[in-house]
Parts: structure tokens; sequence; C-alpha cells
């Protein structure tokens, strides 16, 4: 599947407000908003991402034009992080992979950061396809799960 990131259109949010309330992406990503299911939530928390003008954030889309989800680059110079979501109907096909490899291709400070709870191994190797490394591990508290669960960091090197 032919992947590719473009701006974040007004058209794109209901897909990326659907695809965050698949149960079994919910589970994975675990470190999630309070309440994923609350549309006002959701469109202040984008308002604040679109408006940051040191974050990068793209939908991620295939050579239809179909929305699959989103990658981004937030935080200051030296804690710079990546996160991504796609639609649970597109794992499976290297998409999350693809989608990274472009987006840090547009971020090229180093290090980049990422994290996923420990038991996402299907996000951990997308991470480390891409050339992070683990760095590190934590607890916190995942909403998604109502549980404090392990964490693993990572990065990729300058």
């Amino acid at each position: 599947m032919e992947v590719s990131l473009r701006e974040v259109r007004d058209a794109d949010l209901p897909v990326f407000f659907a695809q965050m309330k698949e149960p079994e992406g919910l589970r994975m990503a675990a470190f999630t908003s309070e309440d994923p299911s609350d549309p006002d939530l959701f469109r202040a928390h984008w308002e604040r991402v679109r408006r940051n003008p040191a974050g990068i954030v793209r939908t991620v889309v295939d050579d239809r034009g179909r929305v699959l989800g989103h990658a981004a680059v937030f935080g200051p110079p030296e804690e710079r992080e990546v996160t991504y979501w796609i639609g649970e109907r597109y794992w499976g096909r290297g998409v999350a992979t693809a989608a990274l490899r472009a987006l840090l291709l547009i971020e090229a400070s180093r290090p980049v950061h990422a994290r996923a709870a420990a038991d996402n191994l299907a996000s951990i190797r997308v991470l480390t396809a891409c050339g992070f490394v683990v760095s590190g591990r934590a607890r916190g508290f995942a909403n998604a799960r109502g549980a404090e669960i392990d964490e693993v960091l990572l990065t990729l090197p300058g």
C-alpha cells in the first residue's frame, strides 16, 4: 500500500475521532486521553495540536486519498517525541512504518524519542524498524486500561 503524509484538514478530524475510539487501538495505545469518546475534549485537543507552531502533525493517506491515520512530532528541541495512530483496518500492512519513516524525513533533528506500552509489540517493531533503540523503561497510568502499566522508552539517536 502506497502511503504519504499531508497537512491535516478539518475533514480528517471525524476520521481521527472514529479511529481513536476503536477498542483494540485504545488497548494497544494505552496512554490515551481520559475519555476518548468525548467529542469536546477531542476537538479541544486537536485545536491545541494544530495551533502549536513547534509541532509537526500530518494525516497519513493512501494512494487513493483515504485517511489511514495521523503521525506527529511534538515537544521542545531536546525532547522531541513522535506519536502516530493508524486505524485498525490498516494494521499489518506496513502503514505505520511507512508513515513514521516519512515523518522522520520532515523532522530532521535528533535525537527523537518515543514511548509504547511494553506489551504493544507491534508499535515497538515499527519504531525499531525506523531506527529507534530501547533507551529505558517506565511505568505510567494508562487511561485506556484504567491501570498503571509498563512502558518502553525508545530513542532515535543523532
